[in-house]
């Protein structure tokens, strides 16, 4: 038997938009069991969730990770079904994900539509590449309704605005550094602030998206064309070094909401590194008895790496770790 033959075989792609990574996982993982994008997501997290760890967690990954399996749609017309995935488990939704995704699709020869359906857990999600010579210049996307939950929670004296982008957000200006040297204490205090304000959330349809998945930290831009900075830190303590998708998304509902933007009128919010989403509201619309809103998120994205990664059943870490 040849040496690689005792092995569980995982192949990925891996990209980042805005510094942020996305694993593709291409081949080796069996095929989820289910009918819609939800029910694969629950047969992946009750039967497969090792494959997830294994490549989230070291040593193959990091505490800040983050991949996605694709599927076949839930819908008649739509191109692919996605699942996302990070260190505690799975996103509902995820923007700089779909703007890695459509990236590596495209550059890859994987897909050749410049236009792609794509069901989330959270719904329909539309894409669309910017395309020259072959190569993906930028991605935007159409994403799901997003409305406000409500405003002014209040914690350590500071107001939090609850919004939904495609997950769940606390947003609020603490007065943090949102810099890189920063981050050790933005993950206390998003994990702290997470945990005050609870996962009391009511999505109109979904039980499964009924939960606070992240808190984001807004504050002033570096560079002064721009409308604000904001760090994200959701899951368990991950750190978004993108403007992060569903967040600005969610931003942008609250913006609107407020009067502070009108539709089409795009705002450029940076991330913790200084990278870049632009959001706007692109339609007002009604989504379970509420106002809301569909954004339209721009970015751009970069293949980073094809690997093969190895999983030896003899190895007591085969699994996976983390340390943080």
């Amino acid at each position: 038997m040849a040496w690689q033959d005792r092995f569980i075989k995982l192949k990925t792609i891996d990209a980042h938009t805005g510094g942020e990574p996305l694993r593709l996982i291409v081949d080796g993982l069996p095929p989820l069991k289910g009918r819609t994008v939800l029910e694969k997501r629950a047969y992946m997290k009750r039967e497969l969730d090792h494959f997830r760890t294994a490549l989230m967690f070291e040593p193959r990954g990091h505490a800040d990770m983050y991949g996605c399996v694709l599927t076949e749609p839930e819908t008649d017309d739509g191109d692919y079904g996605v699942i996302f995935l990070h260190n505690e488990g799975y996103s509902t939704m995820c923007g700089h994900g779909v703007i890695a995704l459509v990236t590596i699709l495209l550059e890859t020869g994987m897909s050749s539509q410049p236009v792609l359906k794509l069901d989330t857990p959270a719904g329909r999600v539309t894409a669309f590449a910017n395309l020259n010579a072959g190569r993906v210049e930028s991605v935007s996307f159409l994403n799901v309704p997003s409305f406000v939950e409500r405003t002014g929670v209040v914690v350590d004296g500071i107001a939090y605005d609850i919004a939904f982008g495609g997950a769940y957000y606390a947003i609020g200006d603490a007065g943090l550094p949102l810099e890189p040297s920063a981050v050790g204490r933005l993950i206390a205090e998003g994990r702290r602030i997470k945990a005050a304000i609870g996962h009391d959330m009511r999505h109109p349809y979904q039980s499964d998206l009924s939960f606070l998945y992240g808190v984001i930290f807004t504050g002033p831009p570096l560079d002064p064309s721009h409308h604000s900075r904001n760090v994200c830190i959701f899951a368990d303590g991950e750190v978004d070094r993108s403007p992060t998708g569903t967040g600005v998304s969610a931003r942008a509902a609250l913006h609107y909401f407020k009067g502070d933007i009108g539709l089409a009128e795009p705002i450029v919010i940076e991330s913790v590194l200084g990278s870049t989403f632009s959001v706007e509201a692109a339609e007002e619309v009604e989504f379970g008895g509420r106002p809301a809103i569909i954004p339209r998120v721009t970015g751009s994205a970069h293949i980073t790496g094809v690997s093969e990664f190895l999983m030896d059943p003899s190895d007591p870490l085969r699994d996976g770790f983390l340390i943080r």
